[in-house]
C-alpha cells in the first residue's frame, strides 16, 4: 500500500514542478490563457466549461502539488496501520483535484464544481475516524461551508442577465445588482475561510487526520476563499470595504487570543491559521491583492510543516494531543523539533525567513496606507500574540517543562522525515524566491525609524509575554485571569462554538419536539392516518371472528336476517 502513496506523491511533485515553472515563464512574458468550450446556449445565456491558465493559477497550482505530494508520502506512513488507507488516499487525491478546478475557473459555474467538490471531500475527511466527535464536527463544517455554496449559487442567478459567468471581464459599478454580487461572493469566501462569525468550523475540522489537516490549512480548503476574493479584487475598488475590513481583523485578533488560552496542539496551529487567514483577506480589503496573494504561498509552505511535525509528535506521544503531557522533546526528536522551530519561526515572521517577507511588508503598506488607529493597534497586537502562542507552544513542547506522558515510541520515521525536509527549505527560501518573482522592482517604503522596527518590537514584547504565560496554570492569581469566565471566553473563541451550535438549534429542537407530539403523535395522526388501517384491522378481526365456526352467531344472524324478511 505504501508503494502507491510513493507513486502519487512521486507523480504530483513532478507534474507540480513543471506547472511551476510554466507559471514563473508565464509571468516573465506576461501570458495567459483562456480555453472555453460551450457546453450549451440558453437563448442568449451559454453555460460553457472555462479555464483561465495565467501566472496566477499556475504558482497556486504549483505550491498546492508541491505540498499534497510531500503530504502523501508522509501520509504513506501516518496511515501506515490504518484500516482504510487507499481509501484515505483516493479522497486527499479527489480533494487536490478539486482544488486545481477551483483555482483555473474563471466562470462562476465551472468554479461550482471545485468549490462543492472541495466541501464535499471535507466532509468525508473530517469524518473519517467514523466516532460521534469526528460527526458532530463534519456536520458544524458542511452546514457552514453550504451557506456559502447557496452564495454563490443566487450570485450565478444574478449574473445570469448578463449574457455570461465570467466573473472577471464585467464592469459592476453601473450594474444594479453589483454590491448584492460582491455581497454574496464575500459571503461565500467568508464561510470557506471560517472568517467571523463562521469561524467554529475550522478548530473543530481537527477532527481529520493530520496529514488532511496540513492539506486543509496550507493550500486548499480555507485558502479557496481567499483566493476567490484574489480574483474578484477588480470589483472591490468600486466599493466600500470597511465593514469587510474590520470583521477580517477581529477574526485575527480573537483566533490569536483563543490559541494563548488553548492546550490543544493542533488546534493551537489551527487558529494561528485562522489568524493569517484574517491577515490575507484585511489586506486583500486595503487594496493590495497581489501581496495577499504572496502571503498565501509563503504561509502555505511554512504551515504545512507545521502539521505534519506537529502529527509526528503526536505519534510519538501515545496519539495525545494535549501540550500538557508533552516537554522535553527536543532531545528526542532532534530533526522534527529543528522543523517545528523553523516553520514556528517563520510565522512569527523572524527576519529573512519566509514568513517576514510577505508579513513585514503587508504591515508596512497598511502603515502607509492611513487607516484608522483602531485597526493600526489590533494588526499589531495581532503580530505580538503570533509571537506570544508560538513561543508558549515552543516552551510546552520542545523546553524543559517535562508533562510526561507516561509512555511512548520516540522514532523518527524516515518517510515522514524526508517529506519534511523540502517543506523546510522551502519555509526558509520560498518568501525571497516569490519576492523576487511577483515584484520585480521594490516597493518605495519610507517611514520613520519608529514605525520600521515596530514590527520587531511587538515580536520582541510577544516573544516575552509567551514565555510569561507559559508559567501560568489554570488558577494563578495574574489579575483577572483566575477568573473562569474571562479565561473560558478568550479560551474558546469568544463563545462562537456555542453560538454556532447549541444557540441555533436548542429552542429549535424544543419547537420540533412539542410539533412531533402535537401533529405527528397527536389526535390527527390517529384519527385521519391510522383511521383507514384500524378500520381494516377491526373489519378483519370481525370477520375472523364470524369466520370462527361460532354456531351462535351463525344462529343469531339467521334469526336477525329471518325478522328483517318477515317485516319487510
Amino acid at each position: 500500500m505504501l508503494f502507491y502513496y510513493s507513486i502519487w506523491s512521486f507523480f504530483l511533485l513532478l507534474l507540480g514542478m513543471f506547472v511551476y515553472l510554466l507559471g514563473i515563464f508565464f509571468l516573465f512574458f506576461d501570458y495567459s490563457i483562456l480555453i472555453d468550450w460551450e457546453i450549451f446556449t440558453l437563448n442568449s445565456c451559454s453555460v460553457v466549461m472555462t479555464l483561465l491558465l495565467d501566472w496566477m493559477s499556475f504558482l497556486f497550482i504549483g505550491s498546492v502539488m508541491f505540498i499534497s505530494s510531500m503530504v502523501l508520502f508522509y501520509s504513506g506512513s501516518y496511515m501506515l496501520n490504518d484500516n482504510n488507507k487507499l481509501r484515505f488516499m483516493f479522497l486527499v487525491v479527489l480533494f487536490i483535484i478539486s482544488m486545481c478546478l477551483m483555482i483555473i475557473s474563471p466562470n462562476l459555474i465551472s468554479i461550482l464544481l471545485g468549490w462543492d467538490g472541495l466541501g464535499l471531500v471535507s466532509y468525508c475527511l473530517v469524518i473519517y475516524y467514523q466516532n460521534f466527535g469526528s460527526y458532530n464536527a463534519g456536520m458544524l463544517t458542511i452546514l457552514t461551508n453550504r451557506l456559502g455554496d447557496v452564495a454563490i449559487l443566487l450570485g450565478v442567478g444574478l449574473m445570469f442577465n448578463d449574457g455570461s459567468w465570467y466573473f472577471m471581464y464585467h464592469n459592476f459599478y453601473n450594474y444594479l445588482l453589483g454590491s448584492y454580487l460582491i455581497f454574496m461572493v464575500v459571503m461565500a469566501s467568508f464561510t470557506k475561510s471560517a472568517q467571523l462569525p463562521f469561524s467554529s468550523w475550522l478548530p473543530a475540522a481537527m477532527a481529520a487526520p493530520t496529514p488532511v489537516s496540513a492539506l486543509v490549512h496550507s493550500s486548499t480548503l480555507v485558502t479557496a476563499g481567499v483566493y476567490l476574493m484574489i480574483r474578484f479584487n477588480y470589483l472591490f475598488t468600486y466599493y466600500d470595504m470597511s465593514l469587510f475590513l474590520f470583521i477580517s481583523v477581529l477574526t485575527m485578533f480573537m483566533s490569536g487570543l483563543g490559541a494563548v488560552f488553548e492546550y490543544d496542539i493542533k488546534k493551537i496551529i489551527a487558529l494561528s491559521t485562522l489568524s493569517q487567514l484574517g491577515l490575507m483577506i484585511s489586506i486583500l480589503f486595503m487594496g493590495f491583492p497581489t501581496v495577499s496573494y504572496f502571503h498565501l504561498l509563503t504561509h502555505a509552505f511554512f504551515k504545512a510543516l507545521l502539521f505534519l511535525c506537529a502529527g509526528l509528535i503526536i505519534h510519538c506521544v501515545n496519539d495525545v494531543q494535549d501540550i500538557r503531557f508533552m516537554g522535553g522533546l527536543v532531545n528526542i526528536l532532534p530533526f522534527t523539533i529543528s522543523c517545528f522551530g523553523i516553520s514556528n519561526f517563520s510565522l512569527c515572521g523572524l527576519p529573512f525567513l519566509s514568513g517576514f517577507y510577505s508579513k513585514d511588508l503587508v504591515l508596512e503598506l497598511m502603515t502607509m496606507n492611513m487607516f484608522n488607529i483602531y485597526i493600526y493597534i489590533i494588526f499589531y497586537l495581532s503580530i505580538g500574540l503570533t509571537v506570544c502562542y508560538s513561543v508558549r507552544l515552543m516552551y510546552y513542547v520542545l523546553f524543559n517543562y517535562v508533562g510526561l506522558s507516561s509512555y511512548g515510541l520516540y522514532i523518527e520515521d524516515k518517510n515522514m522525515i524526508n517529506s519534511m525536509i523540502f517543506l523546510s527549505f522551502m519555509g526558509v527560501i520560498k518568501g525571497s524566491i516569490l519576492c523576487w518573482l511577483i515584484f520585480p522592482w521594490p516597493n518605495l517604503i519610507f517611514m520613520p525609524l519608529l514605525l520600521k522596527i515596530m514590527p520587531l518590537l511587538f515580536v520582541m514584547v510577544g516573544f516575552i509575554m509567551g514565555f510569561e504565560i507559559s508559567y501560568l496554570y489554570y488558577y494563578s492569581s495574574f489579575y483577572f485571569l483566575n477568573y473562569n469566565f474571562m479565561v473560558s471566553f478568550f479560551g474558546s473563541m469568544w463563545f462562537l462554538p456555542s453560538f454556532s451550535t447549541y444557540m441555533i438549534y436548542s429552542k429549535g429542537f424544543n419547537i420540533s419536539s412539542s410539533y412531533y407530539l402535537l401533529i405527528d403523535s397527536g389526535w390527527g395522526e390517529y384519527l385521519i392516518s391510522k383511521m383507514l388501517c384500524l378500520l381494516i384491522i377491526f373489519w378483519g378481526k370481525f370477520l375472523y371472528m364470524i369466520q370462527n365456526n361460532n354456531l351462535k352467531i351463525f344462529s343469531l344472524i339467521f334469526v336477525v336476517l329471518i325478522v328483517g324478511f318477515i317485516f319487510i
